[in-house]
């Protein structure tokens, strides 16, 4: 039985989201819902906002802090939709997976541009019932191309 070389390049890029990629500043967050645009693709609404380096820099008294990456994302399921916590549990993670494995082609136009210093992105589920994973996907897909168009 052979071990895989350490120092052998992957071909792929892992596709974790880290720290950085979790929009959770409230500044950030609140300028996101009042200043934001919106795509809307049944049962999901795709709220988002590019940031210059300079907005992003004026955001914060105290400077930018270190873990705000270039694609930064929340998912929120409201209670008055989804009464139970386990069905808003279950559709978080699949909308929070469907985003993980789908970003590649979005976060490569970002980093082409050096006018964004970060684009915040918020994922609104609008449905009454559960929906598959496979459907989500397909939705996702959809909102994050058309959303690559617009930047």
């Amino acid at each position: 039985m052979t071990t895989p070389d350490i120092d052998t390049p992957k071909a792929t890029p892992r596709l974790t989201l880290r720290k950085g990629e979790k929009l959770r500043h409230k500044t950030l967050v609140n300028g996101l819902f009042s200043e934001g645009k919106s795509i809307y693709d049944f049962p999901v609404r795709l709220v988002w906002r590019t940031l210059t380096p300079r907005q992003l820099e004026e955001s914060f008294r105290a400077g930018v802090p270190e873990k705000v990456d270039r694609l930064q994302m929340l998912v929120t399921i409201p209670k008055k939709k989804r009464r139970r916590a386990v069905d808003r549990v279950l559709l978080r993670r699949r909308l929070r997976e469907a985003y993980r494995l789908n970003r590649l082609p979005l976060a490569t136009a970002v980093a082409a541009r050096d006018d964004i210093a970060t684009l915040e992105m918020a994922f609104i589920f609008l449905g009454d019932t559960n929906t598959s994973y496979a459907d989500l996907e397909r939705k996702m897909i959809n909102l994050l191309s058309r959303l690559e168009k617009k930047i």
